[in-house]
């Protein structure tokens, strides 16, 4: 393991950039899951998979124009990201359904452009659950800016969206700009398309609110959630990498695997400290 990250660079940027997307996925998360808003990551995560399809698409029509399929996962998921914005404004009392609209658009969209681009690829397929050997330079400096974007937001603008997060209602009463849900929506939509070249399209959603659902179990503040959140989703993007280089599997799914386990311990550790107290009191 050691002599691949010394001697190869796809090992060196796949690791940094899983250090990264570790950081930046449990941390948008936070202010995701306690919004109960976790299946946007599941609606732009569908959504991206429309653009990463059609730029695979457009590479095999327009194959002079050598534009990575990264871009147009972006593309699309910063558009996903708006119209959910709008339809939550269109449907005010039922503003949950903006989610499941996008998600059958951009599910509808992949289908399409996947049989027009003759199917399933190893490319397609490393978008969809992972890869380390895919990660380039382009794509660790991709992922660089968007870490520097999104933690920048959130350090600048952590009061706002801490009100944002608990009383949507009680934040704009006090003065928290509408437009700031929307550049949340936009981070959030950025962190999708950074984490998708580790984690894979479809199990994005998983590395967003696994984390945070473990740290719930036993986190005290807020705070406190967000640093336990890192800890579980940068431990389990680290060993899911050793582990998916040494079986030869895409990291993905052994990521996946991995926080789920790590929530089933924090389940359990919670039963028994509630177990332990019961005792005392008895």
């Amino acid at each position: 393991m050691i002599d691949a990250l010394l001697n190869f660079d796809f090992m060196r940027y796949s690791f940094l950039c899983g250090m990264l997307i570790g950081i930046l996925a449990p941390l948008i998360g936070t202010f995701i899951v306690v919004r109960r808003l976790s299946l946007i990551a599941d609606a732009l995560s569908h959504v991206t998979l429309g653009g990463i399809s059609f730029g695979m698409l457009a590479a095999k029509w327009l194959a002079p124009v050598a534009i990575s399929p990264i871009w147009f996962g972006i593309l699309f998921s910063v558009t996903g990201a708006l119209l959910i914005e709008r339809l939550r404004s269109v449907y005010k009392h039922y503003q949950e359904l903006s989610i499941p609209i996008i998600m059958s658009l951009g599910i509808g969209l992949s289908v399409v452009f996947i049989s027009l681009a003759d199917g399933f690829n190893q490319d397609l397929f490393g978008y969809l659950f992972g890869s380390i050997s895919a990660v380039t330079l382009a794509d660790l400096l991709t992922i660089v800016a968007i870490f520097i974007i999104v933690v920048l937001f959130i350090f600048l603008l952590y009061k706002e969206l801490f009100m944002l997060s608990f009383d949507e209602e009680y934040a704009q009463i006090i003065g928290v700009p509408k437009y700031l849900h929307v550049l949340f929506m936009l981070m959030v939509a950025l962190v999708i398309s950074a984490s998708m070249r580790i984690v894979g399209i479809l199990l994005v959603s998983s590395l967003i609110t696994l984390p945070v659902a473990s740290a719930m179990r036993f986190a005290r503040g807020y705070k406190e959630l967000m640093l336990w959140s890192v800890i579980f989703g940068e431990g389990s993007v680290i060993l899911g990498l050793i582990f998916a280089f040494y079986l030869n599997i895409s990291p993905g799914g052994v990521i996946v695997l991995l926080l789920i386990v790590i929530l089933l311990c924090a389940i359990l550790y919670q039963k028994k400290r509630e177990q332990g107290g019961m005792l005392d009191e008895n």
